[in-house]
């Protein structure tokens, strides 16, 4: 019985980190049964291509998605903590933050953060940026990672 306990505490944990670290559980939520509108059926589309500019965003929304990110990130400008500050993220050049010790590929990149290229670099930071120091995994869904950005760049103002 204290065996079967400590089984079901290990596994509860094991779910817990998963969750915390975007395991794409949110991507495999049964499908809608009724028929989706046309502005549905375009951000499905545009989802599908990967198209952030095509997508209906909440930026409400983004703000429990960036729940994921504040263990590593703040939007306080300056404060830089595992990560750097994301103050003003939105039009910045990647690498520029005073004070945070970038990887050289960060550094490098010249990348600006458009929201475009942010969609695309939270989908998969590692497969965007090879040698990025960030081992965040990405967040799969695109309509959170939609309105991730759009939280993002509501703050960047």
């Amino acid at each position: 019985m204290k065996r079967d306990l400590l089984l079901g505490a290990a596994a509860l944990a094991s779910l817990t980190t998963l969750a915390a670290c975007g395991d794409g559980a949110a991507d495999q939520a049964p499908a809608a049964t009724a028929a989706p509108s046309v502005a549905a059926a375009a951000t499905a589309e545009a989802a599908a291509t990967g198209d952030f500019a095509s997508m209906t965003t909440d930026a409400a929304a983004g703000e429990k998605t960036f729940a994921l990110c504040r263990s590593c990130h703040v939007l306080e400008e300056g404060v830089n903590r595992v990560g750097p500050s994301l103050h003003n993220i939105v039009g910045s050049t990647a690498g520029s933050v005073a004070g945070y010790n970038y990887s050289d590929a960060n550094k490098n990149s010249g990348v600006t953060w458009t929201t475009e290229a942010l969609f695309e670099y939270l989908a998969s930071p590692k497969a965007f940026m090879p040698g990025t120091k960030m081992v965040f995994p990405g967040v799969k869904n695109a309509q959170d990672r939609a309105n991730l950005v759009a939280y993002l760049e509501s703050q960047s103002k």
